[in-house]
């Protein structure tokens, strides 16, 4: 009997957004899945060598009250922001985005970088980690089809 298959496609690429994917991803090969990544807009971002993501408030219903809209507005509160982020995934244990990317590609995950959004943002293949093919709306619809569970993040 044949894997599962399950694609994700990612499209941001901000801090609080690199973890779902990658997090389903691993998690979906542990469990024996043959798992597809298509990066296409922002979430290309996660396939670059030098990352320097960043979460902001901005927009993020999820804080509530918490922060009030006007605060979040001031200058250096996505800095701010990020780096709280990152203690508190940090004081959790939570593996870091360059770890859990090494995991998906140390357990055979599929990387795709979407080749028009890459030229569309003028990146080249040094600008990607090792292990990423570049691949067209067509390939993730030939992955989608063949799948048994497709995943939009």
């Amino acid at each position: 009997m044949s894997a599962k298959i399950i694609t994700i496609i990612v499209t941001k690429g901000s801090l609080d957004w690199a973890y779902p994917p990658l997090i389903l991803a691993s998690t979906a090969t542990a469990l024996g899945y043959e798992c597809r990544m298509f990066f296409t807009f922002y979430g290309l971002q996660l396939l670059k060598r030098n990352l320097r993501l960043q979460a902001s408030p901005l927009g993020n219903p999820a804080l509530g009250s918490r922060v009030p809209v006007l605060i979040q507005t001031l200058p250096g509160m996505q800095a701010i922001f990020t780096r709280k982020m990152r203690e508190k995934l940090h004081a959790k244990g939570v593996a870091d985005i360059e770890e859990l990317r090494q995991l998906c590609l140390d357990a055979d995950v599929k990387m795709y970088a979407c080749q028009m959004t890459a030229e569309l943002h003028s990146f080249s293949k040094k600008d990607f980690i090792p292990g990423v093919e570049y691949a067209g709306a067509a390939t993730f619809f030939q992955s989608a089809g063949e799948s048994d569970i497709c995943l939009f993040t």
